[in-house]
């Protein structure tokens, strides 16, 4: 049977949202926890293994929030929003049926949510600034693993004067986009030559076809490929 790794990463935005996602993500895919799914994988004679990366959302927003006010350095800021990630993560795995990891080395089949902290404090892969945040952080995530990258968010994906963009070069980000995602992404697309698929992630049915690789309302994000 094919395998297939997708590394999808649950904006913040998504908070109220992202715990019936993943179930239906689950129920589609299957997890550990819940067992596995009755038909997506049986019928499409693929296995899928998900990995939910979150977001940083409101617990990354109180960092900001204290780093504004008292002056953090960027080490202490970076990490904790990371831990920002992880309390997300906890969040996610509470109100949801998925497994949960702190490691990338093997990705069980169905779906589970990422820990990042002592993953990412073991590597401590990419620099301490605002401008990596929890998107870039998915995206090497997907890299490590070689896994197609989706990041779901609460909008349908980037826009240029009010029209949606179906396609984007990461090199051409100098433009002006009405963009969601964060400033060291597309230099890391490019320099790794990946794509993002950005994806509504408040229509779940959109998210699992885009796992299967059909099209839907988005934005592709292409670096040098």
């Amino acid at each position: 049977m094919k395998s297939m790794r997708v590394v999808i990463k649950v904006g913040g935005s998504l908070i109220s949202e992202a715990p019936e996602l993943i179930d239906r993500l689950v129920k589609e895919f299957g997890s550990k926890n819940a067992g596995t799914a009755q038909d997506g994988q049986t019928s499409e004679r693929v296995s899928f293994s998900i990995l939910i990366v979150p977001g940083g959302g409101i617990f990354a927003d109180t960092v900001r929030r204290a780093d504004e006010k008292f002056g953090l350095g960027d080490d202490a800021a970076h990490w904790m929003a990371v831990l920002g990630m992880e309390q997300y993560a906890c969040y996610l795995q509470d109100k949801s049926n998925a497994t949960g990891t702190s490691s990338i080395t093997e990705l069980p089949s169905g779906v589970s949510i990422l820990f990042p902290y002592m993953l990412l404090k073991k590597e401590d892969p990419l620099p301490h600034s605002w401008d990596v945040t929890s998107d870039t952080i998915a995206a090497w995530v997907a890299k490590q693993t070689g896994a197609t990258f989706i990041k779901v968010t609460d909008v349908d994906g980037i826009f240029r004067e009010g029209e949606l963009s179906r396609e984007i070069f990461a090199s051409d980000f100098s433009e002006n986009f009405e963009s969601c995602i964060d400033l060291f992404l597309p230099g890391f697309l490019q320099k790794n030559g990946m794509q993002c698929l950005i994806v509504n992630g408040k229509f779940p049915e959109r998210v699992i076809q885009a796992v299967y690789g059909k099209p839907v309302p988005c934005t592709a994000v292409k670096g040098n490929i």
